[in-house]
C-alpha cells in the first residue's frame, strides 16, 4: 500500500510539474528563444551549404540554382595527385601530436600533483596554464620569433638556422608548441581521495605506486574520454595554427587537407570543390570517432562515450 501510495504521489507530482509548466510556457519560451535562435541560426542554416559539394556553385544562381554536379567532385579530390601528400601529412601531424601531446598534461598534472606547497604549485600552475590562454596568432608569432635566425634560439646555439622554412623542423615545431597541462586533469586530481593516498604510504606505497594505484585511476575515465575525442579528431588538424607557421619553403609537410580547403575555397573561390574537401574530412572523423570509441569500450568494460 505504501509503494503504491508513494507512486501515486510520484504521479501528482509530475503532473504538477507539468501543470506549472503548461502554466508558464511563455517564461520558458522566453528563457529558451534565444538559445533556440542562436542555434537554428548558426548551426543549422549554415549545414545547408553542404549542398555545395555537389553544385557548380554560382553566388548569382544560389545553392537551389546551380548546377548539380553529384560525386563530381569528391571524386576529383581523391584522384588529384596531391592527395596523398595532403592525406599523410594530415594524419603524420595529428598522429605524431597525438602520441606526444596527448600523454604529457597527464605527466604534468601528476608532477604538479605531488608538489606539497601551496605557493610554489600555484605558481607554477600559472607558468605552465598561460600559454592556454594566449591567442593561437599570438602564441605563432611569438614562435616564429624565438626560431627567427636571429631568435634566442639561435643566439644559444650560436647559429644562424631559419627554422621556420625548414619542412623536417615544422612538425616538431607544431607539436612542441601546442604542449600545455591540462586543467582538467589537475582538477580532477584535486578530487582524490586524501583517505587512499594516506592509506597507501601507511602500507608502504612508493610515489609511483601511489600514482598507479591510487591517482590514475581517478581520472581514469577522464582520460579515456579525452583519448576518445583525440582520436576521433585526428583529421581535424587545428588550421589556424598550421597556417600561421606555415611559410612557402615548408609546404612538403606543413600543407594539410584544413589549409588546403581554406585556400581553395576563400582565396580561390572554389567553393563547391573546398566543401566536398572538407565533408571527406569530417566523415573520416566520425568513422574514426566510432571505431576508437568501439575499440576502447571493449577494452574498458564497456565503457565509452
Amino acid at each position: 500500500m505504501e509503494a503504491k501510495k508513494n507512486l501515486t504521489n510520484g504521479k501528482q507530482t509530475m503532473k504538477q510539474k507539468l501543470f506549472y509548466v503548461r502554466k508558464n510556457w511563455q517564461l520558458y519560451v522566453f528563457f529558451l528563444m534565444p538559445a533556440l535562435v542562436f542555434t537554428i541560426i548558426f548551426k543549422y542554416l549554415p549545414m545547408g551549404g553542404i549542398l555545395m559539394a555537389f553544385e557548380d556553385y554560382n553566388v548569382r544562381l544560389g545553392l537551389l540554382g546551380s548546377e548539380w554536379v553529384g560525386l563530381d567532385y569528391f571524386k576529383r579530390f581523391l584522384s588529384s595527385p596531391d592527395f596523398m601528400s595532403y592525406l599523410l601529412n594530415t594524419l603524420k601531424l595529428s598522429l605524431y601530436g597525438l602520441l606526444w601531446g596527448f600523454p604529457m598534461p597527464i605527466i604534468l598534472a601528476l608532477l604538479l600533483n605531488q608538489i606539497r606547497s601551496v605557493g610554489i604549485k600555484k605558481k607554477i600552475q600559472l607558468l605552465i596554464y598561460a600559454p592556454n590562454f594566449i591567442s593561437v596568432i599570438v602564441l605563432c608569432g611569438m614562435v616564429r620569433m624565438f626560431l627567427s635566425p636571429v631568435g634566442p634560439l639561435n643566439q644559444i646555439l650560436g647559429t644562424s638556422t631559419n627554422w621556420m622554412t625548414m619542412p623536417e623542423a615544422f612538425r616538431t615545431i607544431y607539436i612542441a608548441s601546442g604542449i600545455w597541462a591540462s586543467i582538467m586533469y589537475t582538477a580532477a586530481l584535486s578530487n582524490v581521495s586524501k583517505e587512499l593516498e594516506e592509506a597507501a604510504m601507511l602500507d608502504g606505497a612508493n610515489v609511483l605506486q601511489q600514482i598507479w594505484y591510487v591517482q590514475l585511476p581517478a581520472i581514469k575515465n577522464i582520460i579515456v574520454i579525452q583519448f576518445i575525442l583525440s582520436a576521433g579528431n585526428i583529421m581535424s588538424v587545428g588550421f589556424e595554427k598550421a597556417y600561421a607557421l606555415q611559410t612557402g619553403m615548408n609546404l612538403p609537410t606543413s600543407e594539410i587537407i584544413s589549409t588546403y580547403v581554406y585556400k581553395i575555397g576563400l582565396l580561390n573561390g572554389d567553393y563547391g570543390y573546398s566543401t566536398a574537401v572538407g565533408i571527406f574530412n569530417s566523415i573520416i572523423n566520425v568513422i574514426l570517432l566510432l571505431v576508437v570509441n568501439g575499440i576502447v569500450s571493449k577494452l574498458n568494460d564497456g565503457e565509452g562515450l
